[in-house]
């Protein structure tokens, strides 16, 4: 069973829904991602969805696309970014980490390279925003002997054929996409979503998580009420631009940023 699963399973045990803040890696720079990894565990995460910086990030919104941009400018590149779940592992060891980004850096590295590559670090999923399943051939089966998961995208425009597509070659778990636009939109569209989240259900027994336009505790558990789990992305990648040229960073602004996190484990645990 991946570490994926295995929190999964304990999170569905427990009653919990799952909470996966994700970061650039890199923003403002690694020592300090290392630092906001521990504290968002801390503040409840149960998985962390990693982003490698690309120069050409076309599904992320403004905020997150300045996020990447900052860490490029500090020359933040995929093997570092390895490194840094690496240094990560050695404290931690029940978090789960998934690598999200897009396929220009893993093809540059070679498939076989990254998977070795993220398995030594102690990935347990990636989610490749611009590889189709039809596509995934040439790598997944080098993740699935590695047993690191194969995560994919469904959206509100995506057909009930590629759906089941989808959902028969997706492990960990379904990222549905609450809303058409890129990351940091604001508007979801309750019914549409749980009319949705009730198709997929019936294609698959992963857990489904909801992201784009989760922004604070209230829509955390809105959604957190129609599916397994909940993506914050945006609003945890702004406040993180505030640190933006500040060092040292301590530990109360560092729990200041992950606020959005801690607020929505409470409104997630709310009975």
């Amino acid at each position: 069973m991946s570490r994926i699963s295995e929190v999964s399973s304990t999170a569905a045990q427990q009653g919990r829904k799952l909470l996966i803040p994700y970061l650039v890696a890199g923003d403002p720079d690694l020592e300090t991602t290392l630092k906001l990894m521990h504290q968002l565990v801390d503040d409840g995460a149960d998985i962390i969805e990693l982003g490698v910086p690309f120069s050409d990030p076309s599904s992320d919104g403004p905020v997150i696309q300045k996020g990447v941009e900052r860490a490029l400018s500090r020359g933040t590149t995929l093997v570092e970014v390895l490194a840094l779940v690496a240094d990560f592992r050695t404290t931690n060891k029940h978090t789960a980490i998934v690598l999200m980004g897009y396929l220009n850096p893993v093809e540059r590295m070679g498939y076989a390279h990254f998977v070795e590559g993220a398995s030594s670090a102690g990935v347990d999923g990636v989610l490749i925003v611009d590889l189709p399943p039809s596509e995934a051939s040439a790598i997944k089966p080098l993740m699935d002997t590695k047993g690191i998961d194969t995560i994919f995208l469904v959206a509100p425009t995506t057909t009930d054929a590629r759906a089941a597509q989808i959902a028969a070659n997706c492990t960990g778990y379904l990222y549905y996409v609450s809303l058409k636009g890129v990351t940091g939109a604001a508007l979801i569209d309750t019914e549409s979503v749980r009319q949705s989240i009730e198709k997929l259900r019936r294609l698959s027994d992963l857990p489904i998580v909801i992201g784009f336009g989760i922004k604070d505790a209230a829509s955390a558990k809105a959604m957190g009420s129609i599916a397994d789990g909940v993506i914050i992305g945006s609003a945890l990648v702004e406040k993180i631009a505030e640190l933006n040229g500040e060092t040292p960073h301590t530990v109360e602004r560092l729990r200041a940023v992950s606020e959005v996190i801690r607020l929505a484990r409470g409104a997630l645990d709310e009975r």
